[in-house]
């Protein structure tokens, strides 16, 4: 099975980073030096893309907006003037990181309008057959006119589900004979694939917790910051959103429970 070893350390090494930033960014901000203070906040930057480019390509999928409408760098470039701007309202470097992240989130909804999301797929999960997930694998693997989406034509379509894996979804300790068994008979990328297909379909306000607890390793009371949600409101999502994952797994690839 894939680990999260690697991935996980990365995250809090990054996080260490944006923390560790701060101070030397408060300090370039009373100095007036904008060039210096650009350059270090360009350093955090390449993550926060990633980030914000997975939430437009689900968006654009979705048919929201063209995919020439609204790029990545339109919100990082209004990221810098938030940051440089407001920095002053965090009020210790351990916030900053969190910080950071709900004014991409705050950037993000003023573009990103709580869509309309596909309510019979959500009521009759439990019910599709194999070959009519298989179906909505190929329907979502394109564009609407059939042909392959490539990568390249969404930035980075990949993102948000590479490193997706059953750790993301199946949690307790009386599954772990379950995880064994799908991951026996299921490949890294069909698993990467349904997850990302299924996330695609569900409300965003549940896909987009789900997405900063696994993609982002954020706390549910972090996330709860974020968003401006209760603990309880963001843990049902993402407890719903796992759920909905696992039957579907459980469904598509015919494995007893």
């Amino acid at each position: 099975m894939q680990t999260d070893i690697s991935y996980y350390s990365n995250k809090k090494e990054f996080r260490v980073f944006v923390s560790d930033s701060f101070q030397d960014l408060i300090q370039l901000k009373n100095e007036g030096d904008e060039p210096n203070f650009n350059a270090l906040v360009l350093k955090i930057m390449p993550e926060i893309k990633k980030y914000v480019t997975g939430q437009l390509n689900t968006a654009i999928k979705k048919g929201h907006f063209s995919k020439n409408k609204f790029k990545a760098d339109d919100i990082i470039d209004q990221l810098f003037i938030t940051i440089y701007d407001n920095i002053e309202d965090v009020k210790h470097e351990k916030d900053f990181y969190l910080w950071l992240f709900k004014k991409t989130n705050e950037l993000l909804d003023d573009i990103i309008v709580e869509e309309e999301f596909d309510e019979f797929f959500f009521k009759n999960i439990d019910d599709y057959s194999k070959p009519e997930w298989d179906e909505m694998q190929e329907n979502y693997s394109t564009d609407g006119g059939g042909d392959l989406l490539m990568i390249e034509e969404l930035d980075d379509m990949s993102y948000n589900h590479n490193d997706y894996t059953l750790n993301h979804v199946f949690v307790e300790d009386n599954q772990k004979a379950l995880i064994e068994k799908i991951d026996k008979d299921i490949s890294a990328e069909e698993i990467q694939n349904h997850i990302a297909m299924v996330l695609h379909n569900l409300p965003y306000s549940m896909r987009n917790v789900f997405e900063l607890f696994n993609s982002q390793q954020l706390e549910l009371e972090e996330i709860a910051q974020i968003r401006n949600n209760t603990l309880e409101e963001v843990e049902q999502l993402l407890n719903e959103a796992k759920k909905i994952i696992q039957v579907s797994l459980l469904n598509r690839y015919s494995i007893d429970n």
